[in-house]
């Protein structure tokens, strides 16, 4: 740990919560570049050479300059044991179903959507239409002249009241593999990265955004070194899939699934998910399959809950430890939801959906959770859950302080799942050579959220000394 530096951070998630990137040495200094807000109170060490307030985020949002993450990957810090992380139920929902004087079309269900149309005096049936070009009949409109068919005063209407892009594309990386990653740039100038996947059976996946950035801090994770910079919209989210196959459809084949799992905490903007989700099975319009439709958490237990009563879409849930102990370290969210309640949640809550598997997904980190003991203890945790075990090799990235698996464990830690009647399977990487893989999404730029502090059994795995 380099000398003197330490974190100290009071918040309450009141409005859009900040990027957890923040540490400095020296004698305390409260921060005196901003008006004092009662939602926030900092005490920081050493003064930051750099304070910015993005106009774009308004006065509460901040932008803190730190050393890169390629400058020390041994600055080890350490959040109290009762920080208060997001819950996803407070803090700004970012809906934004305009954009301008204009309405963003694919922030609408479908119902809100054959209400708009109406309410400028059109028929139901041009909204169907409309929306069929939209997201269905292999046309993904992204503007008017591309609306062919529709009643020329429907579309004079649409050009003066309705905006039909969220997102505008940025970039495409192609992977030794086929993975592609498409960089996207947000009105506000932000960036986001979506991953589209071929598999050679026939099944291509679509893997989308729901921030920009995180705010949960899970330690293996490049986008958690981001913070939270924003949640995503929903037309933001869906448009990612909307791109996705009118770009890339030709190349790779149809895109039959899609998964919650690229930069952010999906629970974390719980309203536009669950909305984004719903226009991407409607079977008007894009008409992905529910059951092909997954949407990732770290264990926002409340949000949880929530989508199992309110979406079709299938759930995954990010585990990646077997204690209390090292999931406090690695997702500090197990802080506020530990383990035994989050297990117990969906314990209890599956006993009323049918035919329904939660899928469990487990980083496997050398020296950390991959021992014959974290499989017996993984093989007890889930009983009586209904679900499927996803083995993930771990990715590295600039900074981390881990090393993946290598395939002898991965396969013995399977076997002993596999004997314990679990059903297991192992997820290898793809895309790493751009970055595109699992966990190495975003990039965190000067301002970081902080490393924790590694429990002393660890430290001799990580190669840091006891």
């Amino acid at each position: 740990m380099e000398t003197g530096y330490m974190w100290m951070r009071r918040v309450r998630f009141g409005v859009n919560p900040l990027p957890l990137a923040m540490a400095y040495s020296s004698s305390a200094t409260t921060l005196p570049c901003f008006p004092p807000h009662p939602l926030f109170s900092f005490t920081c060490f050493k003064p930051p050479h750099l304070i910015s307030l993005p106009s774009s985020y308004g006065p509460r949002s901040i932008s803190i300059s730190t050393p890169s993450c390629c400058s020390s990957a041994s600055s080890l810090l350490s959040l109290p044991e009762n920080h208060d992380f997001p819950d996803g139920e407070r803090g700004q929902t970012y809906t934004h179903l305009s954009k301008g004087s204009k309405v963003l079309l694919k922030g609408l269900n479908y119902a809100e959507f054959q209400e708009w149309v109406q309410s400028h005096g059109f028929r139901p049936g041009q909204a169907l239409m409309l929306w069929k070009r939209l997201y269905g009949d292999n046309i993904w409109a992204h503007d008017i002249d591309e609306l062919k068919g529709l009643n020329k005063d429907f579309k004079k209407m649409l050009s003066e009241h309705a905006e039909l892009r969220a997102l505008s594309l940025k970039d495409i990386l192609t992977a030794s593999d086929g993975t592609r990653k498409i960089l996207f740039a947000l009105d506000d100038g932000l960036v986001i990265e979506t991953v589209v996947i071929p598999c050679d059976r026939g099944r291509t996946t679509v893997c989308v955004s729901s921030q920009v950035g995180c705010a949960m801090n899970c330690q293996f994770c490049y986008t958690g070194r981001m913070g939270l910079r924003r949640h995503l919209t929903a037309a933001e989210i869906v448009e990612q899939a909307v791109y996705a196959r009118r770009l890339l459809s030709g190349d790779v084949g149809s895109i039959t699934n899609v998964v919650f799992m690229g930069m952010g905490e999906p629970f974390h903007n719980i309203e536009n998910v669950i909305r984004a989700a719903d226009i991407m099975v409607d079977e008007q319009g894009l008409h992905f399959s529910p059951r092909k439709v997954t949407v990732s958490t770290s264990g926002l237990v409340p949000q949880l809950k929530r989508f199992l009563h309110e979406s079709k879409c299938a759930l995954a849930v990010s585990l990646n430890a077997t204690t209390d102990e090292v999931r406090n370290w690695i997702m500090p969210i197990n802080r506020k939801y530990k383990l035994s309640f989050l297990l117990e949640t969906l314990r209890e809550e599956l006993k009323f959906k049918n035919n329904y598997k939660v899928l469990f997904e487990y980083v496997m980190l050398a020296g950390i959770n991959d021992s014959i003991e974290d499989a017996k203890r993984l093989i007890d945790l889930v009983e009586g859950i209904p679900c499927k075990i996803n083995l993930i090799s771990f990715n590295p990235h600039c900074g981390s302080q881990f090393r993946p698996s290598n395939d002898e464990k991965m396969i013995e830690f399977r076997n002993i799942l596999a004997e314990g009647g679990c059903i297991v399977f192992m997820r290898f990487s793809r895309g790493d050579d751009q970055m595109a893989a699992c966990g190495q999404l975003g990039n965190p730029g000067s301002s970081q959220a902080p490393l924790l502090r590694v429990p002393e059994p660890f430290r001799v795995a990580l190669n840091l000394g006891v």
